[in-house]
């Protein structure tokens, strides 16, 4: 919150403010757009459970709402929200189905991240003429991304049983805890042979996750219009909404990236030739519209109850 409060002043208060009110009613489709996203994401993730295991889609929203805002508020990031979606869904069904399905949408939504990442880093190198340093981390920003894709093909294609096996060879055969190793062995096979079970469920996972990732773009370049009453090109939009995307992925343990988020999105800002005012007012629109699902996340999982066990 210092560093919020450090940035904010020096990237100019009132300039910030002035953007703030230009947005105005505005907040109003940039919180739709981002609900839109919320369903994509439960959308995919409904589609991942198992046919015997549907549930009504309000119920995966609620899901995806409480999890992401566990995921904002605490510094857990993903060890937080994820199971918090599982434990959600788990109240209209077993557990197992739960879990598996938040895994699975959960890597698939992890690779398209990386992807968008990647893309930005290549617009950056082939559009804009960034310094030695910024080059030299786009590429191995993108050469790391590579080798992610590769490490998932080979795990989908030999399905490693990697947890229950470690497991099985750490406790006894005798363990009473060979149930529960038998039970993580079944689930990971539920993960690796999700796409040779459920082909025809891949396409229109993915296309969730490339719509949830245009619907980032398309936010992006409303704030940024609103703010400045001009609409950016569709590059400037895509290289701030990857930079966004990054920002979550590296300051996930930092609640509402409040600080980290002005600071990146204004370095960048500013390198596009807008300053710094506007990475940090973008920064701020977006608490606003996260501040709003998150205290929606919220209620719901009050609602839902939320006990010691």
């Amino acid at each position: 919150m210092l560093l919020f409060a450090w940035y904010v002043r020096r990237a100019g208060t009132a300039e910030i403010w002035g953007g703030l009110r230009s947005v105005g009613w505005g907040f109003i489709p940039i919180i739709a757009v981002t609900g839109l996203r919320f369903a994509l994401r439960a959308w995919a993730l409904s589609i991942c459970l198992e046919p015997s295991a549907r549930l009504p889609f309000h119920t995966v929203f609620g899901a995806v709402l409480a999890g992401d805002a566990i995921g904002n508020l605490t510094p857990l990031g993903l060890v937080a929200s994820e199971p918090t979606k599982a434990a959600f869904i788990r109240a209209g069904g077993p557990l197992g189905p739960a879990i598996a399905a938040v895994a699975i949408e959960t890597l698939i939504y992890t690779l398209s991240v990386a992807a968008m990442i990647a893309a930005t880093s290549v617009a950056l190198v082939l559009s804009f003429d960034l310094s030695a340093d910024m080059r030299l981390g786009a590429w191995i920003a993108i050469g790391t991304i590579g080798s992610l894709f590769v490490a998932a093909a080979v795990l989908a294609w030999r399905q490693p049983a990697i947890a229950g096996r470690m497991l099985s060879r750490v406790r006894p055969a005798a363990s009473r805890l060979q149930s529960l190793v038998g039970q993580l062995h079944d689930l990971e096979q539920q993960i690796f042979s999700f796409t040779s079970r459920r082909r025809d469920a891949i396409a229109p996972v993915v296309a969730a996750d490339i719509a949830f990732h245009a619907l980032g773009v398309l936010e992006t370049a409303l704030t940024v219009w609103l703010i400045l009453g001009v609409a950016p090109p569709l590059l400037t939009a895509f290289i701030l909404e990857g930079v966004n995307r990054l920002v979550q992925v590296v300051f996930k343990p930092v609640p509402l990236r409040a600080g980290v988020d002005e600071i990146t999105t204004g370095t960048f800002t500013r390198m596009l030739g807008y300053g710094a005012t506007l990475g940090a007012t973008m920064a701020i629109v977006r608490k606003v519209r996260t501040v709003f699902w998150v205290l929606i996340g919220t209620m719901l999982l009050v609602r839902r109850g939320v006990v010691r066990r």
